[in-house]
């Protein structure tokens, strides 16, 4: 039996696994995708909201060309930390059940092998199920809900529904990549400059806006998109008059949520937080109300990068300490 199975290879799961490997655990990480998968749906070339020291795994080992690092120079950072430390880490995994308990141990069943371990920590991103408008034809090939890349879009009339960073930095690198772009977003999106509420970072409202100034970006103030067409999308603008839009290709760009189907199915509660459904979990330990499941990452309260790598080194060494107790009596 495995000492600590960790779901999900992020920068909350390679902390975890480097502290579980320096405390001596028979650990194993599952990642459904590749090391550090939610960075990897970043648009090519992005770069970061935060600067080195908020991302990287060891003080002064991530040494970007500019002050923020790019996607590729964080994911070739995040990678090459797992390789000089070979970090015990199975990509293309996918998890399907977790069962059992801190009495029997817990079982994981993936599409590729089953495991048991003594305890559990959640580390998966919250990325995983993404918002939809639910509206008729968002299920047509042209209708994307990840943004990666704006160059197939050249000449092409692009429509990017959101209000959040993703969609603003969606629409500006459509726009300076020659796509005849439309962002739909709400006023109180639009209007809003306060960061603490979600406003878009000012490095990227600055240059949409400067997109817009030149004509070649359009903004539409919306209430809500009625209909995706083939050629055409039908919304209501903010003023209640029908608008249609001639359209190739929409980006629905308005949030995410965290895959909490198998922590609830092993008990686990919920509870809201500021951007979806969080677990319930002691804030000192981070295990969960089910003993021996934990969980750490984006979709507990401490959600940024930095939290999230800090927190696997307060909690797997007592996690470790547990383990050693509980097999001493």
């Amino acid at each position: 039996m495995l000492d600590l199975i960790i779901i999900g290879a992020g920068p909350a799961g390679l902390s975890a696994a480097d502290i579980a490997a320096r405390e001596g655990l028979d650990y194993v990480v599952i990642e459904k995708g590749t090391i550090a998968n939610t960075i990897r749906q970043y648009p090519v070339g992005r770069a970061m909201f935060s600067t080195p020291n908020e991302l990287e795994m060891r003080e002064g080992t991530l040494k970007p060309l500019r002050e923020k690092p790019t996607r590729e120079e964080l994911l070739s950072h995040y990678i090459h930390f797992v390789l000089d430390r070979d970090l015990k880490i199975n990509t293309a995994e996918r998890v399907v059940d977790v069962s059992g308990d801190v009495e029997q141990g817990f079982f994981i069943t993936t599409d590729a092998a089953e495991y048991h371990a003594a305890r559990v920590l959640f580390a998966i991103g919250a990325m995983d199920i993404p918002r939809k408008l639910n509206v008729p034809g968002e299920d047509l090939p042209k209708v994307h809900h990840l943004f990666v890349e704006p160059y197939p879009y050249v000449r092409k009339d692009a429509l990017v529904v959101g209000g959040g960073n993703s969609a603003a930095e969606a629409a500006l690198f459509l726009s300076e990549e020659g796509a005849r772009t439309t962002l739909a977003i709400w006023r109180e999106d639009w209007e809003n400059r306060d960061p603490k509420a979600g406003a878009m970072k000012h490095w990227v409202r600055t240059p949409l806006e400067a997109e817009v100034d030149a004509g070649r970006l359009r903004v539409v103030l919306y209430k809500h998109v009625d209909e995706i067409r083939e050629e055409d999308v039908r919304l209501t603008t903010e003023d209640g008059e029908s608008l249609t839009l001639p359209n190739d290709v929409v980006f629905v760009l308005v949030g995410s949520e965290a895959d909490l189907t198998m922590l609830k199915s092993l008990g686990v509660k919920t509870q809201p937080g500021k951007l979806g459904e969080v677990p319930v979990y002691d804030p000192e330990t981070y295990e969960t109300n089910v003993r021996g499941v934990y969980v750490v990452g984006h979709f507990t309260h401490a959600r940024h990068i930095k939290a999230a790598i800090d927190v696997p080194r307060q909690i797997v060494p007592l996690i470790a300490k547990d383990l050693k107790q509980t097999s001493s009596l």
